[in-house]
């Protein structure tokens, strides 16, 4: 990616700060910076969070950019199969999806433009990829899966159906969601507010994994807020709560916590046997 980019980004969003463009006075130079913006993040060459040091750090340049998208753009009636929507984008290309190896099921897989989805990748229907996210290769998105904004998914990932990958957009400084190369999440899991998987971690399906739940490492002997550390196997507890006993609550009051254990040789066969439904 050409470092002029970040500069014309970070340039304009000088302006827009200062009050000096809107979406009613943007100039079509403007709106050709965004557009090479929305290109880069597609091709995978801008992203909106990466590791350095051993953490996920935010790039905030990426960030504004999209609020760019947003903020200096009207919105627009819009085409899709037989319905009119509105939005301030449209929706990806899809058509070179086919040349690298990557599965799109119709009516109802929505990747929205700024997007990337690598190669040898499979979206289910109904699915929704949102802007500034990043799918890895070989991942697979199932059915009614929803992969929110600026959310960064490793490669050979596996979201089980009805799974929901929270974004952050805002603030810029905050990282967003990230789940790293080969982890597999059960259905319905939800992973919300920044939370970090490790690699190679097998989530139980309906597991809530955000800061404000305690992660029990039983390996490290240690409690995390925030993330689960590389190969796990994670699944939801109920332990006491601070609350403690009262009238409302017969026996106690509990909340949720994530228990996280080594993984066991048949969690790692069974994950195996499902990469069938990547072929």
């Amino acid at each position: 990616m050409s470092p002029s980019l970040e500069s014309a980004i970070d340039d304009l969003w000088e302006r827009h700060e200062a009050g000096d463009v809107s979406a009613a006075t943007a100039t079509e130079d403007d709106l050709a910076t965004l557009s090479d913006f929305l290109d880069a993040l597609e091709a995978g060459e801008a992203r909106a969070a990466e590791r350095r040091g051993g953490d996920w750090e935010a790039n905030e340049w990426v960030k504004r950019g999209m609020l760019l998208t947003f903020g200096l753009r009207e919105t627009a009636a819009r085409e899709y199969g037989d319905v009119t929507y509105n939005d301030v984008l449209p929706l990806a290309d899809t058509a070179s999806y086919g040349e690298r190896g990557t599965r799109n099921t119709p009516d109802g897989t929505v990747v929205r433009r700024g997007a990337h989805v690598g190669e040898d990748c499979i979206l289910m229907s109904p699915s929704f990829v949102n802007v500034g996210a990043r799918v890895g290769d070989g991942t697979l998105v199932d059915s009614c899966d929803t992969v929110g904004s600026c959310a960064q998914i490793g490669a050979n990932v596996k979201l089980g159906a009805n799974t929901l990958i929270g974004g952050v957009l805002e603030p810029v400084e905050e990282a967003p969601v990230v789940i790293e190369d080969g982890v597999s999440l059960g259905a319905g899991c939800r992973v919300t507010s920044g939370f970090v998987v490790g690699a190679g971690s097998v989530v139980g399906e309906n597991t809530l994994l955000t800061p404000r739940i305690p992660v029990y490492d039983l390996v490290d002997e240690e409690v995390y807020y925030g993330n689960l550390p590389p190969e796990r196997r994670a699944f939801t507890r109920f332990v006491e709560s601070s609350i403690g006993e009262h009238d409302l609550f017969e026996g106690g009051a509990y909340k949720p916590a994530v228990v996280a254990t080594t993984l066991e040789d048949r969690t790692l066969e069974a994950t195996e046997r499902e990469e069938v439904l990547r072929s």
